[in-house]
């Protein structure tokens, strides 16, 4: 009795011991059988595992990379295939890689690093006709790019030139305004003047004909006593 104890807990021990002697490899077909179902969270999970046994694995680097491209992890996702291209050294691989990579930064919008990971993928594998397919979309879409950023550039300088005449103009005016306004000042000034001068002159007028009518009057004055005095002599 004991020694059948015995047998059945070394049985269980030996089997403990195998699921613990998980391979790379079994990490790896398990990841992908996952994948492959479109489960790539558990996916990612099981080639993370492969890579802690072996973090040399270029298959379990890509396939990691490849769900986290699928899990819209495109950043992440870059940084593995980064990673993988510079241990990397079988050419097809390398193409599968780069071509993955240039899809990332084609999404992005980052054309000219897009087209040359397609060339660098093509140049692992110039038989890749969906790479070379590809390619030419990306240089198809720079140049669209491009032609639009110059159109962009050309109404931005032509706003920015209507923007230069306004203010040219509003400066124009408001040099028009001050001058009329000095001007305007000037007249108000020179009539100011004219007529404190025609009032001064009517001053002038007025104290001479009060002068004169003085004088006029001190001479009438003076006759009568001449005249009176005249008289009486006579």
């Amino acid at each position: 009795m004991l020694q059948k104890s015995y047998i059945t807990l070394l049985f269980l021990l030996a089997a403990g011991s195998a699921f613990a002697q998980k391979t790379e490899r079994d990490y790896l077909r398990s990841g992908n059988k996952l994948y492959n179902d479109s489960l790539f969270i558990k996916a990612e999970v099981d080639y993370r595992k492969a890579l802690e046994l072996n973090p040399k694995s270029t298959d379990a680097m890509f396939n990691l990379a490849n769900s986290l491209l699928m899990q819209q992890k495109g950043k992440e996702a870059m940084e593995e295939f980064e990673s993988v291209s510079k241990v990397e050294k079988d050419k097809n691989k390398l193409a599968q890689i780069y071509h993955n990579m240039g899809v990332i930064l084609q999404s992005s919008k980052q054309y000219p690093q897009c087209i040359e990971a397609y060339k660098e993928s093509l140049r692992n594998n110039p038989k890749d006709d969906e790479t070379r397919y590809n390619l030419a979309l990306a240089q198809k879409l720079l140049k669209d790019q491009q032609q639009n950023q110059d159109q962009n550039k050309d109404q931005q300088d032509q706003k920015q030139d209507q923007k230069d005449d306004k203010k040219d103009q509003n400066k124009d005016q408001q040099d028009q305004d001050k001058k009329d306004q000095q001007n305007q000042n000037q007249q108000q000034q020179q009539q100011n003047k004219d007529e404190m001068s025609k009032e001064n002159a009517q001053q002038l007028l007025n104290a001479v004909m009060q002068d004169e009518k003085n004088v006029q009057d001190k001479v009438k004055k003076q006759l009568q006593i001449q005249g009176k005095k005249l008289d009486k002599d006579w």
